[in-house]
């Protein structure tokens, strides 16, 4: 019961982050976002959905059917699963490895865009589908050695203990350069402006999608706004003090949804190759760094108690 109203609330949430992104993006651009349907253009995100799933369903003739329809649904059921660990008080789901769980399903989750983009036997999408992969895989590999280093310093897999470390001080005053690696490999992983190569609408038509429509489009698009909202509540609850009882974790949570909003109407995107630089040569070294200094701050703590 409780895992059916979080998903409901997701969604929900999801429908009103594209609202509030259309809105930003107009204001940003000097015009006004949707305000035609209903009062303020509030209800626009359902009547967009409603218009989405009853459109009609086409495939192409020479996809591989089975896998070009199941991959938008795989996609969307990783996005909602994810939020199973999000650390709540009532007995929901939480649980001591929630840490791992969330590295295991971001590592799965490139296999549905993979399989979106070469399922559909096209070549743009097989393209925007590669771009993808290597991308996501790129910067996943900075998220987990960040991740580690948390490990290392509270010594445990739970994101609860995060709340319990940060009710004096925030880890953003701790460990500030990783707080702007983590945002930064956030919208790469959730391929977001300046990093949508994989939907790079200016040269490929739209990437690894390009051949949904309908339904299909609709559930890449929700699962893709899902983990926007997850990324800011998990950069809330790592960095910002985790605390889901106080209206300001959600106020936080707002606004950095909103920073994503905000970096996609003022950022160009960015060239192919510095972006593996930035993975590779930036990120990669930064946080294994910082990964050896917390280790090394556990050792010297450890000898100092001996």
């Amino acid at each position: 019961m409780f895992a059916l109203l979080l998903v409901i609330c997701v969604l929900v949430g999801v429908a009103f982050l594209t609202l509030l992104e259309r809105k930003v993006l107009g204001y940003i651009q000097i015009r006004k976002g949707p305000n035609k349907v209903g009062f303020m253009g509030i209800p626009q995100p359902f009547s967009d959905a409603i218009k989405l799933f009853s459109k009609e369903q086409t495939f192409p003739l020479l996809s591989n059917y089975i896998m070009y329809y199941y991959s938008p649904i795989m996609s969307l059921f990783l996005s909602l699963i994810l939020w199973m660990i999000m650390p709540y008080f009532l007995g929901l789901f939480m649980f001591n490895l929630s840490m791992l769980f969330f590295l295991c399903c971001t590592s799965i989750s490139v296999y549905t865009v993979m399989i979106a983009g070469w399922s559909s036997n096209s070549s743009y999408s097989l393209l925007g589908g590669m771009r993808a992969v290597a991308q996501t895989i790129s910067y996943e590999v900075s998220l987990a050695l960040i991740f580690m280093s948390f490990m290392v310093l509270i010594e445990s897999f739970s994101l609860m203990d995060f709340y319990k470390y940060q009710k004096f001080i925030w880890m953003m005053f701790l460990s500030l350069p990783l707080v702007f690696v983590w945002f930064v490999s956030s919208l790469a992983e959730t391929n977001r402006t300046p990093f949508d190569f994989a939907e790079g609408e200016s040269e490929l038509v739209s990437g690894f999608n390009v051949e949904y429509s309908s339904g299909g489009f609709a559930l890449i698009f929700l699962s893709e706004y899902s983990s926007i909202l997850f990324m800011s509540m998990l950069f809330c609850i790592m960095f910002l003090g985790g605390d889901l009882m106080y209206i300001y974790f959600y106020m936080k949570m707002v606004f950095l949804s909103f920073m994503f909003i905000w970096v996609r109407g003022t950022l160009p995107r960015y060239r192919y190759d510095k972006l593996m630089y930035l993975a590779w040569k930036s990120f990669l070294p930064l946080s294994l760094n910082y990964l050896f200094l917390y280790l090394g701050l556990k050792v010297f703590y450890f000898s100092l108690l001996i």
